[in-house]
């Protein structure tokens, strides 16, 4: 196994493995561990080139930072990205030598599930590594973390629907959402238990044909669904979504949805902000699972009662940081990067 440091300032750690034996070609970016180990999950693409994966697993790893800080948990943020086709490339040789690749760490890197992972991935990593975590709960470990997420994000767009209408009811309000993965259609359930008119699109039809029926959702394409007259956009897949391009054209009222890295670049968040949209940081509203995996990490381990009371506190997050937007008349990005910054800032102290 070949494990080579790459360059990337402003990170702590980043390291490059290619496995000869097994054909693994894999990146992991610790980017802080001022607040506690680095968590982040484990993401199987098939990239276009490397330089592309490490574009990618630099700024998911200074996202989970920034997420782990904002929920105000003792955690940093790290990713790793094992770069191949999920439905082929993910050999159990493969992901042994993933599992070796993340005990190399020594514990300050921890992982857990993400895009193109699954439970049963991570039990084969943990044969190698003691630091996966969002294993099953029949083992102990806190389960998939979608559900939280999911949950998370319904709470979150309460919040937003309070700032922008007046009221967090859900009822008769319409929500598109774009991508019905397993975090995307749990935020569909939830709002659609709430009495919300939705609108939904996946690049699998079938997938979100089976969906839009059970919530009793409206289908579009995935070319439309984010220009969709709506009270709020819930952008659920990739990110990189909101840019130039796009948000000249938006139609909703708030953008909130569970995807990473939603803002191509900050200043989108400014653009957003001109257009008297509410921008829920999608480090804020999608927390629920690194909270959820937080719980397993506490002394006790994990507990269903902590991580609901932490999931309503997405809202009250949220709260403060349109607070702080309105008072000072700054984007919602900034007003969190704000508050995340203090907490390193403090954190760095504690420690120095």
């Amino acid at each position: 196994m070949d494990i080579t440091p790459l360059r990337a300032p402003g990170y702590e750690d980043v390291r490059r493995c290619r496995d000869q034996a097994s054909g693994l070609h894999a990146i992991i970016a610790v980017h802080s561990t001022v607040l506690g180990p680095a968590l982040g999950g484990m993401r199987v693409h098939l990239y276009r080139g490397e330089d592309e994966a490490l574009t990618d697993v630099l700024r998911l790893a200074a996202g989970m930072t920034f997420k782990a800080a904002l929920a105000d948990l003792p955690l940093g943020g790290g990713k790793a990205v094992f770069i191949g086709d999920p439905k082929r490339h993910k050999t159990e040789s493969r992901l042994l030598a993933m599992g070796r690749f993340v005990e190399s760490f020594g514990g300050r890197y921890v992982t857990a599930e993400d895009v193109g992972c699954e439970v049963r991935d991570l039990e084969i990593l943990a044969k190698e590594t003691r630091h996966v975590t969002g294993l099953s709960r029949e083992s102990g470990s806190s389960g998939n973390p979608g559900p939280a997420t999911a949950l998370g994000v319904y709470h979150g767009i309460r919040a937003c629907l309070d700032e922008v209408f007046g009221s967090p009811d859900p009822l008769g309000r319409s929500v598109a959402i774009q991508g019905v993965g397993s975090v995307g259609a749990g935020v569909a359930r939830h709002l659609a238990q709430a009495g919300a008119r939705l609108t939904m699109s996946d690049i699998e039809v079938s997938k979100v044909e089976r969906v839009a029926r059970e919530v009793g959702a409206r289908v579009t394409s995935p070319e439309e669904i984010i220009y969709e007259q709506c009270d709020v956009l819930a952008p659920c897949a990739l990110g990189g979504i909101l840019d130039d391009h796009a948000i000249p054209r938006l139609r909703c009222r708030i953008v909130a949805g569970c995807a990473n890295n939603q803002l191509l670049e900050p200043r989108h968040g400014d653009l957003l902000a001109k257009r008297d949209i509410l921008y829920a940081p999608d480090y804020a509203i999608n927390s629920g699972g690194i909270i959820n995996i937080a719980s397993e990490l506490r002394p006790g381990g994990f507990d269903e009662k902590w991580v609901q009371a932490r999931l309503q506190g997405i809202a009250d997050t949220l709260r403060q940081i349109f607070r702080i937007a309105r008072e000072e008349r700054i984007g919602t990005h900034v007003a969190a990067d704000r508050i995340v910054r203090e907490r390193l800032a403090a954190g760095k102290r504690a420690t120095s």
